[in-house]
């Protein structure tokens, strides 16, 4: 029980991070707050995603090209142009490297207020803080592990970011349904998106990429995340730009 729950921290900690901050905050500017606040997300980010870290500046950039060469062959990720799932992570990651660590020249229009905390990334990114954070999950399965099928939890945890990535990157590009006719695959993944906070909800916000609420197009869509960025906007943590939330959908 211990294992699993530490899964369902993992999950739901990192993904809220991976959406909150580096998706709608870093490639999208859907809402602003204070530099401290943004250093203390930073930190934050780390701390959730562990071992699977991802940079807001290379997530942001690369996000923001996929957003504009969707489902083409200069899309960072898309379906129709790998062979297969692993290929697309593969390209995936390659690309936010060489994004994150500046080896190839990216257009200002991606690179535009993308925050970066070089310091601190070059120290989260590292090796060193990767595999500090892997010995931590081990001792942890360790001495919490009471049966042998636990330890199948053990590289989801290590690698808990690209199975994030590969879901909405991969899946919410073949399965679903849509509300909006667009120029690329993007579909809504579940009706209720309780698996990825929102994430899920990928036709609506390929659509409407602005906007901070993913969801609210059906009854049936509410978006976690953004209830929680309500929450955290009362509370004067952040400020969601005044942008209309509430949308049609056309199909």
């Amino acid at each position: 029980m211990t294992i699993l729950i530490f899964i369902v921290v993992l999950w739901y900690g990192g993904l809220f991070f991976q959406t909150f901050f580096l998706h709608r905050y870093a490639a999208h500017q859907s809402f602003t707050m204070s530099k401290l606040n943004e250093r203390i997300t930073f930190v934050l980010t780390w701390f959730f995603q562990g071992s699977n870290y991802l940079s807001a500046y290379g997530y942001g950039v690369m996000h923001r090209m996929h957003h504009a060469y969707a489902d083409t062959e200069e899309d960072p990720h898309s379906p129709k142009y790998d062979a297969s799932v692993f290929s697309m992570m593969w390209r995936t990651k390659n690309i936010y490297a060489d994004i994150n660590e500046k080896r190839i020249e990216v257009d200002e229009k991606f690179t535009k207020n993308v925050p970066q905390w070089e310091g601190f990334d070059s120290f989260a990114s590292s090796y060193f803080s990767r595999i500090l954070w892997s010995i931590l999950y081990f001792t942890f399965f360790f001495f919490c592990a009471t049966a042998w099928w636990q330890w199948l939890f053990f590289p989801v945890a290590l690698f808990m970011a690209p199975i994030h990535g590969v879901i909405i990157n991969w899946y919410a590009h073949i399965y679903g349904y849509v509300n909006f006719k667009t120029k690329d695959t993007s579909k809504n993944l579940l009706p209720f998106d309780f698996l990825m906070m929102g994430e899920g909800y990928h036709n609506n916000h390929h659509k409407h990429a602005s906007r901070a609420n993913f969801g609210g197009v059906r009854w049936h869509e509410v978006d976690v995340t953004y209830k929680i960025m309500q929450g955290l906007d009362a509370l004067g943590f952040i400020k969601i730009k005044p942008i209309t939330q509430t949308v049609r959908r056309e199909v």
